[in-house]
Formats: structure tokens, C-alpha cells, sequence
């Protein structure tokens, strides 16, 4: 194994400040078990949470979650991607792999077409109370357990100028590696938190002064462009099944509902929840 930084006759003239280059041909190395077995889900929702740690993936996610201020562990990319990244590993403090493709496919169990990923350390996340004190309008999300949907819905609400998102306790890991992909690494600028005391937040959200709307398929649901909250706002969505529960939808100041045709009786939940933000836009 060879590491440290190369000189211009060697392969990767790029970067200075980075902690160390590692070309490493042994996947067993220790320091490689971040990107282990990427594809089985339910491994790396587990590990992730126990090293407290993210993955990135790309060249655009990467940068984005650097810019965004999470704090790197390591690096892992063919040696194509080390100099559009130069910039950025010049300011990282933190190693860098660098293996070929078919290497960085049996560490990872697939193909990474992209071929830049990094680990970041897991920032902590803030309280419900403090993103309700600064936000005007945040979407509440229950039980979402899809990956994809959860990192298109937060795309769409930083897009659409919401301030923030709140989530159940079940919902799908917003820094899993998909739900980053998808969200374009929006998950890294609008602010969100999970809701331990779910059976309890509609209170919270009524006391701190947002009005409630409740995505639903309930009788006395009324169309959302008939209605016009002032002040703040907080759009309650459900699950891709069953969609919001009743305590969550009867506690709620507006049951409204996205008019369609009538042969089409609902949205999948990412893409309702942006026509919904679109509608309560600022």
C-alpha cells in the first residue's frame, strides 16, 4: 500500500491539504469499512447509526455536503474524480482512497458509475421546538418509509421555499445514501428533526402558532386551492399506504385534498406533497 501525496511525476498532482492520498489494493483495510456492502439496506441503516456516520455519492453530492459544513472521515473515488474535486480536497482534512473501478465495485457490492463517495460524521440534529421557533412554513411527514420519496420530498420543499421538515419516528433515514442522491443534497440546507412524542406533536405545532393542513382522502376534505392560511404553515403528509392517520388528520386545522380527475383518487406521496407545497408557496 502506498500513501501520502505523490510528486508531479506520480499520480495525483492535485490536492496538498487532504491528510493523506491511499492507493489501497487491500479492501480488507479498516479504514475501507465506511463502504462496505453498500446495497444491503438494512446493514447499513444499522452501521450508519452506530458509527454516526453519512455517505455521499457523486461529484455535485459530495461538494455539496463539504459546502454545507459536515465534516468529511474519508474519501473514496477513481483517480478520475481527483482533479474536478481539487478544489475541495484541498481544504478537506481527511484521507482519500484511491482504487479502480472494479475494486471500489467488490468493496462496495456495485457499480459506482459515479465514482466519487465520501463518508461524513452524522451531524446532530435539532429540536423539534428550536426549527418551530424560526420557520414559517415546514412539511410534517409520517411514516414515509421509501427512500426515494423521502429525498424527493425534501427536494421539492427547498425548492418551493419551505423552511424545514419534521418527521415520525418511522419515517426513512433523510442521510441514507438514496435519499441524499435523489434530494440533489438538499437534505444538507433546509433544517429537519425527527418528533420522538409523535402522538403528542399536534399540540406543539398549535402552540406555536402554525395553522395545520392535512393532506387526506377524508369525506370532509376540501380542495387546497380553496383554502388561504395566513401566517404559519405546517402540510401534514402520510405514508404511501394507508396515507396520514386520523389522530394526525382529525387534529388538523384543514383537511384539504389536490383536485385531480376522478378516475385518479391520489398522488404517490413525493409528488403530492410538491403540488401542496407549490399551492402554499410564499
Amino acid at each position: 500500500m502506498d500513501s501520502g501525496r505523490q510528486d508531479a511525476q506520480g499520480s495525483w498532482p492535485y490536492a496538498s491539504a487532504v491528510a493523506e492520498f491511499i492507493e489501497a489494493a487491500d479492501l480488507g483495510d479498516p479504514r475501507l469499512r465506511d463502504y462496505v456492502d453498500l446495497r444491503d439496506v438494512h446493514l447499513r441503516k444499522l452501521l450508519e447509526t452506530e458509527r454516526g456516520i453519512f455517505l455521499a455519492e457523486g461529484e455535485k453530492v459530495v461538494r455539496r455536503a463539504l459546502e454545507s459544513g459536515n465534516r468529511p472521515r474519508s474519501f473514496l473515488m477513481s483517480k478520475r474524480w481527483l482533479e474536478p474535486l481539487a478544489d475541495l480536497l484541498d481544504k478537506a482534512d481527511a484521507p482519500c482512497f484511491v482504487l479502480a473501478d472494479d475494486q471500489i465495485e467488490a468493496l462496495t457490492g456495485f457499480h459506482v458509475h459515479r465514482g466519487a463517495l465520501a463518508a461524513f460524521e452524522r451531524p446532530e440534529l435539532p429540536t423539534a421546538k428550536d426549527i418551530l421557533r424560526d420557520a414559517k412554513r415546514v412539511v410534517v411527514i409520517e411514516d414515509v418509509m421509501d427512500h426515494t420519496n423521502i429525498g424527493a420530498i425534501f427536494r421539492s420543499a427547498a425548492a418551493l421555499g419551505f423552511d424545514a421538515i419534521l418527521l415520525s419516528p418511522r419515517c426513512a433515514d433523510p442521510l441514507y445514501r438514496r435519499a441524499i442522491k435523489v434530494s440533489m443534497g438538499s437534505v444538507f440546507w433546509i433544517p429537519y428533526t425527527r418528533i420522538e412524542d409523535w402522538h403528542g406533536a399536534p399540540q406543539m405545532f398549535h402552540n406555536a402558532g402554525f395553522t395545520t393542513l392535512a393532506l387526506t382522502l377524508a369525506e370532509d376534505s376540501v380542495p387546497i386551492d380553496r383554502v388561504s392560511p395566513e401566517g404559519k404553515i405546517a402540510l401534514l403528509a402520510g405514508s404511501e399506504g394507508h396515507g396520514l392517520s386520523q389522530h394526525w388528520a382529525r387534529n388538523a386545522d384543514h383537511r384539504v385534498v389536490i383536485p385531480m380527475r376522478e378516475e385518479i383518487d391520489s398522488l404517490n406521496v413525493a409528488a403530492a406533497v410538491a403540488v401542496a407545497c407549490w399551492q402554499l408557496r410564499a
